[in-house]
């Protein structure tokens, strides 16, 4: 089990209706400015949890669809979002025709998602040509080391950030306020060769600093950047 059957709760409770520090703080802002004044009319949102970024698309005025397979969190997306479309389905499989979305968004999803191949190649699928993929991740690096990164030594010197079998695919549980996930760790290579594959072409990459709040998290933030944001293009026909 992954365990986000379980974790759900806790997931809603973390992430509130702002979402946690580091979407707020180095995602967000990031990724918004991806998608503004671009002139997206419709998106999916791929592992959409309680439909937070769904919400945030639907305010600048795109039609967005979320998905995902744990069912309270899209019962939560729906309570909070009522005009909004969600459902219960999994990014391996995606529900929709072919061509179907401007943007397809998957903002931390492709950690959680076992098949990330069978994935990105449902993602470029149901995106038109000419149509982005917009990706924030975890990476690598960060996913290769021990749970919550920062190791800090017995004598007191600076924290250090150890990364170990960068190469060897693989999932393990992390636990944090209440929620015990499985999440994936996997090289950037097999990321970048799968998109590559699956005929999309590298728009935009960015390992994005934070650009505010609590000045002790912003400083360890800017040590090793704790994720990437990546735009793929469907090639026009």
């Amino acid at each position: 089990m992954n365990g986000w059957d379980e974790s759900a709760e806790a997931w809603i409770a973390a992430q509130s209706q702002t979402g946690d520090w580091s979407r707020q703080w180095v995602l967000d802002p990031a990724m918004l400015a991806r998608i503004d004044g671009r002139g997206f009319a419709t998106a999916l949102d791929v592992g959409c949890g309680e439909g937070r970024f769904c919400r945030l698309m639907r305010k600048r005025g795109i039609d967005a669809t979320g998905i995902d397979p744990t069912g309270k969190l899209i019962e939560t997306a729906r309570a909070r979002d009522p005009a909004g479309r969600y459902e219960v389905a999994r990014a391996e499989a995606l529900p929709f025709g072919d061509g179907s979305f401007d943007l397809a968004v998957s903002y931390l999803t492709l950690i959680d998602i076992p098949d990330f191949r069978a994935a990105i190649a449902e993602m470029a699928r149901v995106l038109r040509p000419g149509g982005t993929l917009l990706i924030a991740n975890m990476t690598s690096f960060v996913s290769a080391g021990p749970v919550g990164g920062w190791v800090r030594n017995t004598d007191g010197s600076r924290a250090y950030f150890p990364v170990d079998d960068y190469l060897d695919e693989r999932g393990q549980r992390v636990a944090w306020a209440g929620i015990d996930i499985e999440n994936w760790h996997r090289p950037l290579g097999a990321y970048m060769t799968t998109l590559l594959a699956a005929g999309l072409q590298l728009r935009f990459f960015d390992e994005p600093a934070p650009t505010g709040g609590d000045p002790e998290r912003f400083a360890a933030y800017r040590r090793v950047p704790w994720f990437l944001v990546m735009e793929w293009q469907k090639p026009a026909l």
